[in-house]
């Protein structure tokens, strides 16, 4: 279904209007120190739940897939601490410090979860702790994604050499297959965003409702990492600014800057679900006139009006 530029640029206007009057900057703020805060009890529990089943190779794996599209400028320092924590000696898996991990990786589901209702323009109305049992399922869905990769990732090297020996002839395309790391990223990347935009706002929506948010949002990343990485480079200098803050302080403001672009593409959605509603209730509408037409004694639900 094709856009008019005067629709599309209603619908940039509605956006960028929404996202300042439904506290966009703030709920951004939220996001990114809560994820922040969230990051470390996520891979503390994930580590101690995969060594369980026996996918020790956890940690690196998670790391890889969660900062390998972060520019080396910010990755490199939170990444460095992290795998000082998790090499830490812990206790077994039902301890309290874990268990109290998994709680506050929650935390950072809890964050989108709120900031999502605002940019839908909806209000949440299943009981807090239905939400907060949805959230810590998002975190353990999260672990064994990890884990079933961190598996995968050992595996798939092996079957590519032993590929390799039996057919030659393909090296150059197993080498080419090895090195889509980064594409692998964006992919889980993208079944991520569509998880969080399907399932943790209220609501229900389509998955082709929710689709060009997430486009516009993995693209609004993709250049935002690049212009934040250039500007790192070239202009700022934080370590005099913020001293033995530095690093921290660059990944808050990286992750500001995504949460920011995320809501925005939540944002987008919403306005043109909004501008399509019209369409779609003439649509219902006239599908219902059809059916009291043809069986004047039925019951129609007519559909509800569009608030904008």
């Amino acid at each position: 279904m094709g856009i008019s530029l005067g629709r599309l640029y209603r619908v940039l206007a509605d956006t960028v209007w929404h996202f300042s009057e439904d506290d966009g900057w703030a709920m951004a703020s939220h996001v990114a120190l809560s994820i922040l805060l969230a990051v470390f009890p996520f891979l503390i529990f994930g580590t101690a739940l995969a060594g369980l089943l026996g996918a020790d190779t956890f940690a690196p794996t998670a790391i890889h897939f969660i900062f390998d599209t972060w520019p080396e400028e910010i990755a490199k320092p939170i990444s460095e601490q992290i795998v000082q924590v998790l090499t830490m000696p812990r206790g077994g898996l039902l301890t309290i410090s874990v268990l109290a991990a998994a709680y506050f990786a929650s935390n950072g589901v809890e964050a989108l979860r709120t900031a999502l209702n605002r940019a839908y323009r909806v209000s949440e109305t299943r009981p807090w702790y239905l939400t907060r049992l949805l959230s810590l399922g998002f975190v353990m869905m999260g672990v064994m994604a990890f884990a079933v990769i961190s598996v995968v990732l050992i595996a798939v090297p092996i079957a590519l050499r032993f590929a390799e020996q039996k057919f030659p002839l393909l090296k150059d395309v197993l080498a080419m297959i090895s090195s889509w790391s980064v594409l692998g990223t964006l992919i889980l990347l993208a079944i991520g965003l569509t998880i969080s935009h399907l399932w943790l706002p209220a609501g229900k929506r389509r998955l082709r409702e929710v689709l060009p948010g997430i486009c516009l949002t993995l693209v609004l990343w993709l250049a935002g990492a690049f212009a934040f990485a250039t500007y790192l480079a070239t202009f700022a200098n934080y370590a005099a600014t913020y001293a033995g803050l530095a690093s921290i302080m660059v990944v808050l403001i990286f992750l500001y800057m995504l949460g920011a672009l995320f809501l925005i593409g939540a944002e987008f959605n919403a306005s043109l679900m909004k501008f399509n509603g019209p369409r779609f209730l003439r649509k219902h509408h006239l599908e219902a006139k059809q059916q009291v037409e043809a069986n004047p004694h039925s019951e129609v639900k007519q559909p509800a009006n569009v608030e904008g």
